[in-house]
């Protein structure tokens, strides 16, 4: 017996190995879209390239940061190991800067399909990301005759801090651009005139699906890729979603794809006709190609329909297309709501899901996910129910957990040992892909002893998802939704364990702290001028205002204040008012903002000369591109004041103007915004 353990401990020794890499961190100009752009590559490549381990390996990673002026990260994501090692900068990991580069040093502890990306600023929307493949020690579960990894993910021609600027201050460009801006004709033409009313008097903003309009879709970098394949074999495709704020919907001309690993885990293996896949989820599917010659595709869809990347499975012959799901009907929304039926549904019952799973656009698929062994947490263990509300504003692009930003609300603090159940409750129209470092978590989907374990799972608008994990490892992980520009916006915690200490301060990234952005929008018309200019930061506003009238001695009136956004629907005002108006003189003033039902806009102040204003303001949107914007405003000093006026949008910063001034006159111009 002596004899054959040491034979076993010397074939696990041979058996295991030391991976070492070297992973380079650059600027590299190529043309994903078309057009030549600034990427940031990983050994001159875009995705990164595959990393390949076995179960019980050790890697040593060496990674370089060969930008300018420009920190980096890496975080290897869903793999557990160290807390020092989890590559997240500041919190546990020191930043990689210019000309530096880190050493990674950390055990493989399971198989599966994984990925690595960076975790500095928005970098990872330019091209920071990669696969990692980490095999068995023994045999695959799963028999294939040839396996493929594929990384998906979106492109912007855009500096993504300029979308970041873009969605910060709620421009509706984007939707413009994709085709799918809501107006009056368009519900008009859907059928859903009542629809839109309702939701305008119900002062929510018009719904959309997916937050920017992108200019390529990838897998492994490319909009159409070929794999090798001969009929009747057996594949393995292993997706990896890395887009920063896609979710992709995967479906094949041959037929259902077999699910059998989700986040790296083995589930039980199951078809499904179309498969949702959201940002930072890992699925490996099996499809056997037909005894018809040709290319196969199996086709990742963006789920807003604006585009889709091609993998074609063959060799020789025409192509076989797959389909598109339907486009979303952005009036109704009924797909959202079906899934958030779903989601609720799901911990008791997952009839409602098995029901979804066969729409034509359906949710995530976690009512099928069964794990091929049991993942029940210990029994003794102390547990702990917390909820965790998914709240926001599109218009402000503020994102956050139960009304507070990462800024304002750091830390969930957790004890080891304990086992602590999350609620999950989306009060948004968004979908959120929410990711916990350093555990696996079981989603409660009605499978009991097998509920599947994931690291990140989507809650679908207006929906809800339970999530439980057994707090094991000390340390600082982070846990943020994975849609990137909503991580950015505040939609993060910290899981911060007691045992580090009554005193620990978690050490957070500051460009994740309320990052600032300046922007300016107006008017330039031949009879007047009008707009602001703005600093953003957290809730808070530092702004200039003015109006100015080229007839009446050149009128001027120029706000300078300060404003506190409070909800979506509520701020809060104050500030110092010049003027050169007849019979009024500079006034500091103070007052708030409220949205009412129909999104009309309403204020009200008083100044220190003891006069009071009150105003009311609407924007309606007639087409995509054409609206017609009316405001009215009356002063106890200088009495009522209205305007008037139409807006065609003509490209992301300009649009034709027209309006009508009760002071100023008639005229035309130019609009602009930066």
């Amino acid at each position: 017996m002596k004899s054959l353990l040491v034979l076993l401990l010397g074939v696990s020794h041979v058996l295991s190995a030391e991976v070492r890499t070297n992973l380079t961190i650059q600027a590299t100009t190529l043309s994903p879209a078309g057009k030549s752009r600034t990427a940031l590559t990983v050994n001159g490549d875009m995705p990164a390239p595959t990393l390949r381990f076995t179960e019980g390996d050790t890697a040593f990673i060496r990674v370089h940061n060969r930008l300018k002026n420009e920190e980096t990260s890496i975080h290897w994501h869903g793999l557990l190991l160290p807390n020092e090692m989890d590559g997240v900068p500041y919190l546990t990991t020191p930043p990689i800067p210019p000309g530096g580069y880190h050493d990674f040093t950390f055990p493989l502890k399971q198989h599966g399909t994984y990925w690595y990306h960076s975790h500095t600023g928005l970098q990872e929307q330019r091209g920071v990301y990669g696969a990692i493949v980490v095999k068995p020690k023994t045999v695959e579960k799963v028999v294939v005759d040839r396996d493929y990894v594929v990384v998906l993910s979106d492109w912007t021609d855009e500096n993504p801090k300029s979308v970041m600027k873009s969605l910060m201050r709620g421009d509706e460009y984007y939707a413009i651009r994709k085709g799918n801006a809501q107006s009056i004709l368009g519900a008009w033409r859907a059928g859903a005139l009542s629809d839109y009313v309702q939701r305008e008097r119900s002062r929510m903003a018009p719904m959309d699906v997916s937050d920017v309009a992108y200019d390529a879709f990838l897998a492994n970098g490319r909009e159409r890729i070929v794999f090798p394949a001969r009929p009747g074999e057996r594949i393995r495709l292993r997706f990896i979603n890395a887009g920063a704020s896609t979710y992709f919907y995967l479906a094949s001309s041959i037929g259902d794809l077999t699910l059998v690993a989700a986040d790296g885990p083995t589930v039980e293996p199951v078809g499904i006709s179309r498969l949702l896949i959201g940002m930072a989820e890992t699925y490996d599917v099996v499809v056997t190609i037909p005894n018809k010659a040709g290319r196969y595709e199996v086709r990742a869809s963006a789920q807003d329909g604006s585009g889709h990347a091609s993998i074609m499975l063959g060799n020789d012959g025409p192509d076989h297309p797959a389909s598109d799901p339907p486009l979303p009907d952005l009036y109704r929304m009924d797909h959202m709501l079906e899934a958030a039926m779903a989601s609720m549904e799901m911990g008791e019952s997952d009839n409602e899901g098995r029901e979804m799973s066969k729409s034509e656009r359906p949710g995530a698929p976690y009512h099928l996910l069964r794990s091929d062994t049991p993942t029940a947490l210990p029994a003794s263990a102390p547990r702990r129910e917390i909820n965790l509300r998914l709240t926001g504003d599109m218009t402000r692009y503020i994102w956050s957990f139960n009304d507070k930003t990462l800024a304002e609300d750091p830390v969930i603090l957790v004890s080891k040992g304990e086992v602590l159940r999350i609620n999950l409750v989306n009060n948004t129209m968004m979908h959120h892909p929410l990711h916990l470092h350093g555990h696996f978590f079981r989603v409660i989907n009605g499978q009991g002893d097998h509920s599947p374990l994931k690291h990140t799972i989507d809650v679908p608008p207006m929906g809800r998802r339970t999530i439980e994990f057994e707090a094991n490892d000390v340390g600082d992980w982070f846990f943020h939704c994975h849609l990137l520009y909503h991580m950015d916006a505040g939609m993060a915690r910290v899981v911060s364990y007691r045992e580090l200490g009554k005193d620990h301060v978690p050490s957070l990234d500051p460009k994740l702290i309320n990052p600032a952005f300046s922007m300016i929008a107006g008017t330039v018309q031949t009879h007047m001028s009008m707009g602001s200019t703005r600093i953003m930061k957290g809730r808070y506003d530092a702004y200039a205002g003015w109006d100015v009238g080229y007839h009446n001695h050149d009128e001027y009136e120029v706000d300078l204040g300060l404003r506190r956004y409070i909800d979506p629907n509520r701020s809060v005002f104050g500030g110092y008012r010049l003027t050169n108006k007849d019979e009024a003189e500079n006034r500091a003033f103070a007052g708030f903002y409220y949205r009412l039902p129909y999104l009309v806009d309403s204020t009200l102040s008083v100044d220190s000369e003891g006069d009071a204003r009150a105003t009311l303001g609407k924007e309606f949107t007639l087409t995509g591109r054409l609206a017609w914007d009316t405001e009215v405003q009356y002063d106890t000093n200088s009495e009522w004041e209205w305007a008037t006026g139409l807006a065609y949008r003509l490209n992301k910063p300009f649009s034709m103007v027209g309006s009508y001034h009760s002071e100023h006159g008639a005229g035309l111009g130019l609009g602009f915004q930066f």
